[in-house]
């Protein structure tokens, strides 16, 4: 064995790891400014949700979908019910569980802090990446999520929300997107 060698490897894993936790918090704090009146974690819940099958919403299902646990979930949906973005309805398939429901102000939230989160925060916060240091992020993170056996339920699907943006204003969000990133 060469101690040196695993010393240095395990100060690299303590400076990932560090930096890992720095950058999420970071990225969580600086999420939440683009995204009034949801946090960013509120964001993502709201996120997870919407990636799921509407019967299939449970607070477990939401917790899996983004490797939290079900008391956080549980904390982060009922301050979302608070805010009149979700409800919480009896499941029709489990009689022991409960779905969670964005409601319609929920859903015009989300409408407009996606915009923002979508466009202004992802150009802002990975200006600096080419595609294929995101491609390679991504890997990496994949990789990171496995170390115990679990795969990640991302969210790569596609989002059953209904389209309130015509062509147009896609078209200039886009080019607003570009241009942020680019400056």
């Amino acid at each position: 064995m060469d101690y040196d060698k695993e010393l240095h490897l395990l100060h690299l894993m303590q400076q990932v790891y560090s930096s890992l936790i720095s950058a999420s918090n970071k990225l969580q704090t600086t999420g939440d400014k683009y995204c009034v009146p949801l946090t960013s974690r509120q964001y993502m819940t709201v996120l997870a949700m919407l990636h799921l099958p509407e019967e299939e919403t449970t607070i477990v299902n939401i917790a899996n979908k983004l490797g939290a646990t079900k008391q956080n979930v549980t904390q982060l949906v009922g301050s979302l019910a608070k805010k009149g973005l979700v409800e919480i309805v009896p499941s029709k398939r489990d009689k022991r569980a409960v779905n969670v429901r964005l409601t319609d102000f929920g859903l015009e939230t989300m409408v407009n802090c996606g915009s923002n989160m979508s466009i202004d925060f992802m150009a802002d916060i990975f200006r600096g990446f080419d595609e294929k240091e995101l491609e390679t992020l991504w890997n990496l993170l994949g990789k990171l999520y496995r170390f115990d056996g679990t795969e990640m339920e991302g969210f790569e699907a596609d989002v059953k929300v209904p389209n309130t943006f015509s062509d147009e204003e896609v078209r200039l969000a886009i080019e607003r997107f570009s241009l942020k990133r680019r400056n």
